[in-house]
């Protein structure tokens, strides 16, 4: 499916501040990229780079006062997510170099803390794919969805006592908990199609059977029709705005919607 996807951050300045944004998605599994719009007002110079993730950066210095930011992309989504039940567990010595980062506890995803509480939810799932999904299962029926239940120093820890957060807190669990078994997992924000409310959507992937596979703990069945921002170990590698000065966020518009094909 074709997606229109974006959004609209009003900012207020008390003086000029250094600031990173990480708001464009890039082609690649599940998705391409057909076209994007990117401005800022005022007009304001812009440098980009990719960080050690894969995730496109603009660094720039925003003027003193109001500041918008404005982006939008036409993104060719799957409609449906890979779903592999006999997908096998990857044993550590076989991982590619790349994905071993994503075993680690991090600063959200305190995996050293969950083992007991891991293996109780997996119990006897099969090696792989079917913890994950066991995992996934759990938190999705054991966890509310509850706005105002959480904050920026929320961890996996905190959120498996209170069993109550918002999707970021779901992912960074389902994180936790994967890496307690060894199970290499990353963290995922973008845009889902028909999230309701709407807003920006973090989820997660784990490593398995050679391949990352989606997981979605808000969610009660797999859906397809996401796009994909930006990877991480955690919220902390993969926050859509990081200022370095006085900066307020007074506003923020996402939407996602179905394009509007046209033939000529």
């Amino acid at each position: 499916m074709r997606l229109d996807a974006g959004c609209e951050l009003l900012f207020e300045a008390g003086a000029p501040t250094p600031l990173i944004l990480m708001l464009r998605p890039c082609s690649g599994a599940g998705q391409w990229v057909v076209r994007e719009e990117y401005a800022l007002d005022p007009s304001t110079p812009v440098t980009e780079y990719t960080d050690s993730y894969g995730n496109l950066c603009q660094r720039l210095v925003t003027p003193q006062g109001a500041f918008r930011v404005y982006t939008t992309a036409c993104v060719e989504t799957a409609d449906t997510i890979d779903v592999e039940p006999d997908a096998p567990y990857v044993p550590v010595q076989n991982l590619p170099a790349d994905v071993l980062q994503f075993l680690l506890p991090s600063r959200y995803c305190e995996a050293d803390r969950l083992g007991e509480l891991a293996s109780e939810i997996v119990g006897d799932s099969t090696p792989g794919y079917a913890q994950v999904e066991s995992i996934r299962c759990w938190i999705q029926t054991h966890v509310k969805y509850q706005y105002g239940t959480s904050d920026a120093s929320t961890s996996a820890v905190d959120t498996a006592k209170t069993r109550l957060g918002v999707c970021r807190d779901f992912a960074h669990l389902g994180i936790a908990l994967c890496r307690s078994f060894s199970i290499p997992a990353r963290m995922v924000v973008g845009y889902l199609y028909q999230l309701d409310p709407m807003d920006l959507h973090a989820w997660f992937e784990a490593y398995v059977g050679d391949r990352w596979f989606t997981f979605d703990a808000t969610q009660a069945q797999p859906r397809g029709n996401r796009i994909t921002i930006a990877y991480g170990r955690d919220a902390t590698d993969v926050a859509l705005a990081t200022q370095y000065g006085p900066l307020t966020l007074n506003e923020m518009k996402v939407w996602v919607e179905a394009a509007q094909v046209s033939i000529t």
